[in-house]
């Protein structure tokens, strides 16, 4: 793309102002980038001249033009904000701004300009300073990638901050990342399946929570295309091999459908509408279907003048042909709350295959094409905006009002793909009105959707007029009504992740917003309660709560009281960092070498330091399980026992020499685990808890179940052994376990 082929491109309502802007802006940037070249070679303004071109189709506004092809000169040369500010005004170097800020990391664009070696000497030289001797270099690449992937979620986790302020710098990004997947090749294959990955997971979805049909679908191919290239060339040979035929069946239907149309007095643009490689290839998963049978579904669009056209034209297709039952969507009736608007529906062609068919008017197509940018335009002779986009602004923002709540750049990558990127759900108010939520989502998710006071003093739900428990997964269509309390708030229950009683990280920030609120002494008081009881559950004792806080990166034992109090920190986290361990006194943890290191023999599942070739057991007294401490014992003939580090055989062993630090390896098992669970004798308690475990993927090794008829309430107790993975599965069957009715308490055995 060249500079004379852009300035053809730019929309007709442009002014001679406008074009003159968008020249002198080609102008700064091709003298900035003049000696900067990308990874292909080529001039690096040429990737400029792209973007702005991307944008150009969008119909944004000229100053958008203008950040495009300057977005990079902040970043890369000695162009600075005041120069932009004073040649083109205040909006151009705010949007240039917003997008250097998310650009802390080495770019798609130009390449990633460090070399590996260079990495590992100054990983090198900072884990030297910090234990006092060198790594292994499998480690120091360990720590690398880690490295690397943390700074990639911040700058992600950078980037959707910024869309809430400006979207026009979500635009430009798109823009960018579209040019940059368009030129992918000239990257090495690792870089190449990392970027494109990263495209399918963050920026894909992205435009297409815009609504930007056009970039999403094209993103969507070519991250495909890197990420499973020999599926990607099958279906695209199957395409090609079949477009001859293809192209002469859509014709055929095409013009049977203009009949139609005439028929209705009806003018009518009818077009095939293209099936897009990665869309098939879900779909073929998705379904567990060939390719043949995906092929058989056609599509067609019929733009039509107006909205009543539209419910005409739908009328006389399914007088025509026999309409697919559960196949009818009315989108302009009831928007996406992204405001996409269409009618479709699935009809039985008299070929007896099925036909998709879209109808709108040309209105709603540009909205579905081009999304939020459709209605990025001044109003003629004014100088606000069009109401349609400002709804559209509100509407995205309020996607993003927990974005502050989330510090964690993985926590709020995790957020943005449950709330903003995951598969909707269409469920209705008592009203009618169509509320859109993450799949998966609960009464409570939509009772914060509705209203943060009705999802405070939700107190139960019925769907289509049934009652049904708080942590039912809405389903498309259902009617919801909430039934609330008169005052009153939250459980703190609903953040509990075991439960499943809250999926969208909206719900989950306003009620701990909420707890936030209370009193800290209050939070500080139900944390160690908490804490207390999750330890005892696990088994756990002697910890150091001091260390425990340190590692979680809170600066007193009270402050990690308080925010296991609010939720601040969930309880898989704090399960994980009690999988840690204490440090040894070169401060590693635990477990933490490879068995590349010097004098580490792995086996099975355990690394032990110091031996080689020495066969491992696992000590039947107590039974450890990854993450617990533990401490191995030289036996005579039977090579290591590995015991827990509390076990009373082991604190009360004398002959101390023989003892070795051990620490979990990398292979997956499951390990045994003593269960004790108290309850109220009532039917059907037995199958429930074997229900539980099973549905978890746990394996009872052994059930032993007593019950004291002498007591009045017939007390049951239970002694499982259940065959766990770590830590985590089994806080997670404990609470579950704990929730059944009767269930008094569930926690794991101590040994002695």
């Amino acid at each position: 793309m060249k500079i004379d082929d852009l300035m053809l491109s730019l929309p007709e309502y442009y002014t001679p102002d406008d074009r003159e802007m968008v020249m002198r802006a080609y102008k700064l940037a091709e003298e900035a980038h003049k000696t900067q070249t990308r990874a292909s070679g080529e001039p690096y303004i040429n990737h400029c001249v792209a973007v702005a071109s991307i944008l150009s189709e969008m119909n944004v506004p000229a100053e958008t033009v203008a950040a495009g092809l300057l977005h990079d000169t902040v970043e890369d040369t000695n162009i600075k904000l005041d120069d932009l500010s004073k040649e083109f005004g205040d909006e151009v170097a705010t949007m240039v701004d917003g997008v250097t800020k998310l650009t802390q990391l080495p770019r798609v664009s130009r390449g990633d300009q460090s070399s590996k070696e260079d990495e590992k000497n100054e990983f090198a030289r900072q884990l030297a300073e910090r234990r006092g001797q060198p790594d292994p270099i499998d480690e120091l690449e360990k720590i690398a990638k880690s490295r690397k992937q943390e700074l990639t979620h911040e700058t992600l986790r950078k980037t959707f901050m910024a869309m809430g302020d400006d979207v026009r710098v979500v635009l430009i990004k798109l823009a960018d990342r579209l040019h940059n997947m368009r030129t992918l090749g000239h990257l090495s294959e690792s870089k190449r399946r990392r970027i494109a990955q990263e495209t399918l997971d963050i920026f894909a979805p992205l435009a297409n929570r815009l609504g930007i049909w056009q970039i999403k679908w094209e993103l969507e191919d070519l991250g495909f295309r890197y990420t499973s290239p020999e599926k990607y060339k099958e279906i695209a040979g199957f395409l090609n091999d079949r477009r001859v035929d293809r192209e002469r069946e859509m014709g055929t239907i095409i013009d049977r459908l203009g009949a139609i149309a005439r028929q209705a007095g009806i003018k009518a643009d009818i077009t095939g509408r293209p099936k897009h490689i990665y869309s098939i290839y879900k779909k073929m998963t998705r379904k567990g279907v060939t390719f043949e049978d995906v092929h058989d579904v056609r599509g067609v669009r019929i733009i039509v003048p107006d909205v009543p056209s539209c419910y005409t034209m739908l009328g006389f297709i399914h007088t025509s042909w026999r309409p697919i039952a559960g196949q009818f969507d009315d989108y302009i009736a009831s928007p996406k709350d992204n405001f996409y608007r269409s009618l479709h529906t699935a009809v039985i062609y008299e070929d007896g295959k099925t036909l998709e068919v879209q109808i709108r008017t040309q209105e709603m197509n540009q909205d579905a094409e081009l999304g939020i940018a459709a209605h990025w335009r001044y109003k003629e002779g004014t100088s606000s905006r069009d109401e349609a986009f400002e709804r559209r602004i509100l509407w995205f923002r309020s996607l993003m009002d927990w974005r502050e709540d989330v510090k964690n750049a993985s926590d709020f990558l995790d957020s943005m793909q449950t709330d903003v990127f995951e598969e909707r759900v269409y469920v209705f108010t008592p009203k009618g009105d169509v509320i859109d939520l993450s799949a998966g989502s609960t009464p409570i998710d939509f009772a914060y959707h509705v209203h943060t006071d009705i999802g405070h003093r939700c107190r139960g739900a019925k769907v289509n007029g049934k009652l049904v428990s708080l942590d039912y997964a809405l389903k498309t269509g259902d009617r919801v009504e909430i039934l609330t309390a008169k005052r009153g708030g939250p459980s703190r229950d609903w953040l509990n992740p075991n439960l499943g009683l809250v999926k969208t990280q909206r719900a989950k920030s306003k009620i701990r917003h909420w707890f936030l609120r209370q009193a800290r002494e209050q939070n500080i008081t139900q944390g160690r309660e908490l804490l207390e009881k999750e330890l005892h559950r696990l088994g756990l004792a002697d910890v150091n709560l001091e260390n425990l806080a340190k590692r979680l990166d809170f600066r007193s034992v009270e402050d990690l009281y308080a925010a296991i109090g609010t939720e601040g920190i969930s309880m898989p986290k704090l399960a994980t960092a009690l999988m840690e361990g204490e440090k040894d006194d070169e401060g590693i943890t635990f477990g933490e070498r490879t068995t590349k290191g010097a004098g580490i023999q792995s086996h099975d599942t355990i690394s032990v330091v110091g031996l080689k070739g020495l066969l491992t057991t696992m000590a039947r007294c107590c039974n450890p399980v990854p993450g617990d401490d533990i401490v191995g014992y030289i036996t005579r003939g039977r090579g290591a026992t590995i015991h827990r580090a509390d076990c009373p055989n082991i604190l009360g062993m004398r002959d101390r020499e023989r003892i070795v630090r051990v620490g979990w390896g990398e292979a997956k098992r499951t390990y045994p685990v003593s269960v004790r669970i108290k309850a109220y004798d009532r039917d059907g308690l037995m199958k429930d808890v074997a229900t539980l475990v099973t549905n978890e993927g746990i394996n009872m090794g052994s059930v032993k179940v007593g019950v004291d008829y002498t007591n009045k309430y017939n007390m049951a107790d239970f002694h499982l052994i259940l065959e766990v993975r770590d830590l985590e599965q089994l806080a997670r069957v404990l609470t579950r376990i704990e929730a059944l009715p009767n269930v008094l308490d569930a926690h794991r055995m101590r040994p002695g």
